[in-house]
């Protein structure tokens, strides 16, 4: 009985942590435990089971009696958060190339650069967001350090957020692809430490391009 629970608990904050993602329950938007129960199909327990999972991701706020608050990311947030995302993917991008990975072990890191590609030829953003999720996910494990795992992960949700909004707004990600090209090259060589400034690069622009978006289109919060 308590495993039923747990999974459908766990599967609330997937679908809850998605419905934020989307923008489809908005930032700074107060909701009642039994909103959400009603919206999903589901009791009030695995509600507030959830909530308690996405507080500790910081995607909202659990109000006691008053249901929950989706938490808003600041401008000011972002440039703290790729900061944070910059110096620690670069350490992964060093370390997976200092690691020596074999050409098998690279493949599925080489296969989302084609996905990306593909999509950016189809114009397609949204795949290409998909693919380039992966490409950093897959990056960020051959690095090999379970702690910058972590701490990333913790990050990513924030990151999607911005991004969901600035998609259709930033041009074309075709230098985003030529980047992930070339640092895929520098870690099949084992080129520490042009994998780290290729990625460092790469992930300041990327910061810079995100929050300038956000910036000149007025909005200080997502």
């Amino acid at each position: 009985m308590e495993e039923k629970s747990v999974s459908r608990s766990y599967l609330a904050m997937c679908e809850l942590r998605e419905l934020i993602l989307s923008g489809e329950l908005p930032a700074g938007t107060d909701h009642l435990e039994s909103e959400l129960a009603a919206r999903l199909g589901v009791s009030r327990t695995p509600i507030r089971e959830a909530a308690l999972m996405l507080e500790a991701q910081a995607l909202l706020e659990v109000r006691p009696r008053k249901g929950v608050r989706i938490l808003t990311v600041s401008v000011d947030d972002m440039h703290e958060i790729y900061e944070v995302l910059t110096e620690l993917e670069s350490t992964a991008a060093r370390r997976a190339a200092e690691a020596h990975h074999d050409p098998a072990t690279l493949a599925e890191l080489v296969s989302w650069i084609v996905e990306m590609e593909n999509a950016v030829e189809q114009n397609d953003r949204q795949a290409w967001a998909v693919a380039d999720d992966a490409f950093h996910a897959e990056l960020v494990r051959l690095g090999g350090n379970q702690r910058i795992i972590a701490i990333i992960a913790n990050f990513n949700n924030q990151v999607r957020r911005v991004r969901a909004m600035t998609l259709r707004l930033r041009p074309m990600p075709h230098q985003s692809n030529k980047d992930h090209r070339g640092l895929v090259d520098a870690i099949s060589r084992g080129d520490g430490s042009e994998a780290h400034r290729l990625h460092w690069n790469h992930r300041a622009a990327t910061r810079q391009l995100l929050t300038g978006l956000l910036e000149s289109h007025g909005v200080k919060h997502v």
